[in-house]
């Protein structure tokens, strides 16, 4: 029995993607690309990708929003779990999100994935205003700037359907919201999300240590 999360160092991470990671070719050559761009912190782990699509394919997803696009990866890594679905992705940077296309187009499934470039607020509110859209995804994936994290999510809940789960990144941000010295604007934003998302009775809740740690809620 154990008591807490295990640790992982070096030598076993190495070990958990040695036996556990399943990675398309594709997604590989995106991740190796974006090692070398600008920003290169915000691309999740490809152990955090092979769990999203696990959640995909568990929850047979056919309608995915993702709020944070950057280079296209965790996007990829959806569409390859889907069956013939659809995804969109909202992100403000024209420049990152070309690479994401590139790579979606070598995958075959730049087809299935819609690209709105504006701010998250913008588009979550147009997106809102379609009443087709309303209770219709079944998977978000929440991934971008932190401070606003708590409105992308009750804009977030409209859009989700019964039953469906929405994920947050980055709820552990490298250890720092557990320090009650840390002041920092993004550490707070998430600290109390994180307060927020555990006292909230319309929807079930778990938090998972991978990658930077996930917190998935199931709406009731």
């Amino acid at each position: 029995m154990s008591k807490s999360t295990i640790q992982l160092n070096d030598h076993l991470y190495e070990y958990l993607l040695n036996v556990s990671l399943r990675e398309h070719e594709v997604l590989k050559k995106l991740r190796d690309e974006t090692l070398n761009l600008s920003g290169s912190q915000m691309q999740i782990s490809p152990d955090q990708g092979q769990f999203m699509a696990f959640m995909v394919r568990a929850i047979s997803a056919k309608n995915i929003l993702e709020i944070g696009t950057y280079t296209g990866y965790s996007a990829l890594v959806c569409a390859l779990a889907m069956n013939n679905g659809r995804l969109i992705t909202l992100d403000c940077d024209s420049v990152m999100t070309q690479v994401a296309e590139k790579y979606w187009k070598l995958a075959k499934v730049d087809h299935m994935i819609e690209l709105m470039l504006d701010s998250a607020m913008d588009s979550l509110n147009h997106l809102c205003s379609i009443e087709d859209n309303i209770e219709s995804f079944d998977m978000i994936f929440i991934d971008a700037d932190k401070k606003n994290y708590h409105a992308y999510y009750e804009l977030c809940l409209r859009l989700l359907s019964k039953d469906g789960i929405i994920l947050f990144d980055n709820v552990l941000w490298s250890g720092d919201v557990a320090d009650p010295h840390n002041k920092e604007a993004n550490t707070i934003a998430i600290r109390e999300l994180n307060q927020s998302l555990h006292t909230d009775q319309r929807v079930n809740i778990t938090m998972i240590p991978v990658g930077d740690g996930i917190t998935m809620v199931q709406k009731r």
